[in-house]
């Protein structure tokens, strides 16, 4: 079992910046991928963007060249800074995990609210 610990979330002009980050419970050495999530209300839960153990990226259309994710496996954190902020943007955001087993977990998501 993996606990995922979202921060950062909360309320932003459009245009603003905000940084998420998720804490894992345990290493995340080889851990195949980390990831962010997000919902927004009557939705479906989207990707944002996904790092993989050996660094490679992957965004949603709408995120890139605003968002950036990385992760530390020192730490076992993955974080998501979020520049250029739009309405578009607001919904909850979810940390997600999956190990070499292909196993899931997910955090308990963090609200992202931008203002217009």
């Amino acid at each position: 079992q993996v606990r995922l610990v979202e921060s950062g979330g909360g309320l932003v002009q459009a245009g603003g910046s905000l940084r998420l980050s998720c804490a894992a419970s345990r290493s995340i050495y080889g851990v195949r991928v980390m990831g962010w999530y997000r919902q927004a209300p009557g939705k479906q839960r989207d990707l944002v963007a996904d790092i993989t153990s050996g660094g490679t990226t992957d965004y949603a259309d709408s995120v890139k060249g605003r968002f950036t994710i990385s992760r530390d496996n020192a730490k076992n954190t993955v974080t998501l800074q979020m520049n250029s902020l739009t309405p578009e943007d607001t919904a909850v955001y979810y940390c997600h995990l999956r190990n070499a087993y292909d196993n899931t977990y997910w955090g308990q998501g963090t609200q992202v609210t931008v203002s217009s």
